[in-house]
This record gives C-alpha cells, sequence and structure tokens, in this order.
C-alpha cells in the first residue's frame, strides 16, 4: 500500500498545489485517464469546499489531503479544521428551485464522480474512492 499527504493552508490559490499533487500520482501511480479526470474534479471540489465552508478561508487553518493506494482503488482523504456540517440534509441541487442558484453541486458532483463518498468527523472528513479495476 502506498500512502502520501500534504497538507495546505486554506487559500483558494492553494488549489494549484492539490491539481500538482493530481497530476504527480496519475503520473507516479499510471492513472487511466478517465479516473484521473474524474479525481481531479471530485478532489479539487473537496479541497474548496474545506478551504471555503469548512475553515471559512481561514489561512491559520489548514486542508489535508492523503492519497492512499492499494492493488484495487485509490483513495483521497480530505480533512479541514472547521464546524463540520450534517451532510445528510444537504439541498438536492438538481430540484428546480436550486437550479439557478450558483454553487451547491459540489458534493453533488463528488457522489457522481467517484465510486464511493463517505463523510466522518462530523463532515470535517471526506473520504472519495475509485476502483482501480
Amino acid at each position: 500500500m502506498n500512502e502520501i499527504q500534504i497538507q495546505i493552508p486554506s487559500l483558494s490559490e492553494n488549489i494549484r498545489i492539490i491539481e500538482s499533487f493530481i497530476d504527480n500520482a496519475k503520473e507516479k501511480y499510471s492513472l487511466d485517464d478517465d479516473i484521473y479526470g474524474n479525481i481531479m474534479i471530485a478532489v479539487t471540489e473537496s479541497v474548496n469546499n474545506a478551504i471555503l465552508h469548512g475553515n471559512q478561508n481561514d489561512s491559520k487553518k489548514n486542508v489535508t489531503l492523503r492519497l492512499i493506494l492499494d492493488n484495487s482503488h485509490i483513495k483521497f482523504i480530505v480533512s479541514d479544521q472547521g464546524q463540520g456540517f450534517d451532510y445528510h440534509s444537504l439541498p438536492d441541487p438538481t430540484s428546480p428551485e436550486n437550479l439557478n442558484k450558483p454553487g451547491g453541486r459540489g458534493i453533488f458532483l463528488m457522489k457522481h464522480l467517484c465510486d464511493e463518498v463517505h463523510f466522518n468527523d462530523d463532515g470535517r472528513q471526506v473520504e472519495m474512492l475509485f476502483y482501480l479495476s
């Protein structure tokens, strides 16, 4: 099993670091282009949510990204230092009253791009699994 971890201050411009991290993982682990695209969108969305909503853009708080690879899947774990959130009662971004609202689609996207998504620690941590075969 391979594991890599990075930590970034909660600044939106640090998304570039996350993109580079994912690019490096694609090269290191020879990830398929399809899974790479799904990972890039889901993980950067999750980190962006952690920066904006979890840590409230507080640069003194960090976001941690862990990658864990085994034979059957690759897992990304994003953790923030915020208050957490109730992930059971999110508005449906596809319902008519929400279609024209900006935002609110990140978790919806993650759930559709990942093979599994799990929220832990009262919403301060999200695990995203992508099956490799």
